[in-house]
């Protein structure tokens, strides 16, 4: 993942049941400006919220986007803790706004 214009927190969370690191979480300011990036390995769910007035976010998959297999974990599960750099309620798509717990969410072995 990497920023082109603007910035980003960019968030990963271990959703690997048997990784002693189940629902910890990693996060990390991307911008134009320090150029960061963050890889995601599979078995981590990925979240991220904007933080300037415009982005451009690229990232690069290991596969074709396939969104019947999309999922969408709770942005604010209290078992996950995420802290986001956020004081008001963010504006969520549609899909964020259905997301599940953790302790409901499809995850892997």
């Amino acid at each position: 993942m990497r920023v082109a214009r603007g910035s980003v927190f960019d968030v990963a969370v271990d959703i690997r049941t048997s990784s002693p690191n189940f629902g910890h979480w990693v996060g990390a300011e991307l911008s134009e400006e320090n150029q960061r990036q963050l890889w995601i390995p599979a078995g981590f769910a990925h979240g991220f919220l904007v933080l300037s007035e415009l982005v451009d976010f690229l990232y690069k998959t290991t596969d074709y986007y396939a969104p019947e297999f999309e999922r969408s974990i709770l942005w604010n599960d209290p078992d996950i803790g995420i802290a986001w750099p956020v004081s008001d309620m963010p504006l969520l798509s549609a899909k964020d706004r259905q997301g599940v717990l953790l302790s409901q969410a499809e995850v892997f072995e």
